[in-house]
């Protein structure tokens, strides 16, 4: 036998509750934005909060959390999972539920289960079939199982998500002729400036997004690539990839007017780049315009940057029409896409109901074996007092027989109306044995 976990309650419940870039403006979604080492807190702090509202201990959390989202999967059996899962996001992050509840999406089971399967293959990112996200949920998995979060359920749920998105990729074009956010970047400097090879571009951060930002824009040469990074030995690894150079973070105050295109990308909790020293670039750059992109949740430019005329600053909500752009030519592939999903999500709920049924099947067991060694104590002590070897056997058989009978008899004497009818069907059907 396994631990509680290997065999989930009947009424633990699968659900998802979260936001993400089409529920909830940028400004909202920061709010609720992790940092990748306090997911795990989290996790443990959402098993904690599902026991306090009466759940069986049995719980599992998982918290998905990037720039476009921020998704609670858990699997427990309290009487309301969804209204509990949301408040506890309200809760943790300390923000009005009543405010916050219009923006967020609960699903319950299946519709969970195709909403995590959606997410890994790429259908419902901003960039449609983007591969990073795949990354992300295997990172959160990951974290979520070091937090003790995983059981049974949200394990089987994430082990089929990766699953379902490779078979995805492999078998339709989910991600061909898509628009990254890096090359939705370039195009949009590009309606600022007639030619980025005139421009000096400086990147803060040196995670993946940033790679893939400076990966497209040095494709167009630009006059100088600088990386503003808190650790200089990544800053300047990445530098030397692109022939830039590094400069720490601290240092950007006085180097912001050199810059003509600024990409930033970290995982600050606060602004790194205010409305004071934009202005104070701006002057020093004579008012010749700065192409700025945001990229970060939570924000890495103060919002109030946007006011400035000579500051052109997009964030990742800002970018979302341009890489729409050949959406219709991708329509054949989604529906193939969902075809996979839905029939996996089917298989999976399958699998579910199965593991639901354990439980009931191993009382039945428990209780059969019970009724049989009962009967056979009984028929061994007549046997030793010399009873007759048949009229034993077929004592035997008559208890067995009437103890099997007894529960179903009792539930269908007590049941009433439509109850009843619905016994009567089925128990003909739970006794009828082969011959």
């Amino acid at each position: 036998m396994g631990s509680s976990l290997d065999y989930p309650p009947l009424g633990m419940q699968l659900l998802a509750v979260g936001l993400n870039h089409t529920t909830a403006p940028v400004s909202l979604r920061e709010q609720l934005a992790l940092a990748p080492d306090q997911l795990g807190k989290a996790v443990q702090a959402a098993r904690v909060w599902f026991a306090r509202q009466g759940s069986s201990g049995a719980d599992e959390a998982a918290i998905l959390s990037t720039c476009n989202r921020t998704e609670l999967y858990a699997a427990h059996s309290l009487p309301h999972p969804l209204d509990a899962s949301a408040q506890f996001l309200a809760h943790y992050h300390a923000l009005n539920y009543a405010e916050l509840r219009p923006h967020l999406y609960l699903l319950p089971q299946d519709d969970a289960v195709r909403h995590a399967f959606r997410v890994a293959s790429g259908l419902d990112s901003m960039v449609l079939g983007e591969p990073q996200i795949l990354g992300q949920m295997k990172d959160a998995v990951r974290t979520a199982e070091e937090a003790g979060g995983l059981g049974t359920y949200l394990h089987q749920l994430f082990q089929r998500s990766f699953a379902v998105a490779k078979e995805v990729r492999s078998t339709t074009e989910i991600g061909a002729h898509s628009v990254s956010m890096a090359a939705a970047a370039v195009r949009l400097s590009q309606r600022i400036f007639d030619r980025i090879a005139d421009q000096n571009v400086l990147f803060i951060g040196a995670g993946e997004m940033i790679e893939l930002c400076a990966a497209h824009f040095a494709a167009q040469n630009p006059k100088s690539i600088t990386i503003a990074n808190r650790t200089m030995e990544r800053g300047e690894a990445l530098a030397t990839r692109y022939n830039g150079k590094a400069i720490r973070l601290a240092d950007l105050s006085d180097s912001l007017h050199q810059f003509d295109i600024v990409i930033s990308c970290t995982a600050s909790t606060l602004p790194l780049i205010g409305l004071g020293l934009v202005e104070r670039a701006i002057k020093t750059r004579r008012h010749r315009p700065v192409f700025m992109v945001d990229l970060a949740v939570p924000r890495d430019i103060e919002p109030e940057v946007a006011r400035l005329d000579d500051v052109f600053l997009y964030t990742v909500d800002d970018l979302a029409q341009v890489v729409q752009t050949g959406m219709e030519s991708r329509q054949a592939a989604v529906r193939q896409a969902e075809a996979i999903i839905e029939n996996r999500v089917q298989s999976f709920m399958h699998w579910v109901g199965d593991r639901a049924m354990v439980p009931v099947i191993r009382d039945l067991h428990e209780s059969s074996e019970a009724l049989r060694l009962a009967e056979l104590d009984r028929a061994r002590k007549l046997l030793a007092r010399g009873d007759d070897v048949d009229a034993v056997l077929e004592a035997l058989s008559r208890g067995l027989t009437a103890k099997f009978l007894h529960g179903p008899q009792q539930a269908l004497h007590h049941a009433q109306g439509d109850e009843r009818a619905r016994l009567a069907a089925l128990l003909p059907q739970l006794f009828r044995g082969r011959r």
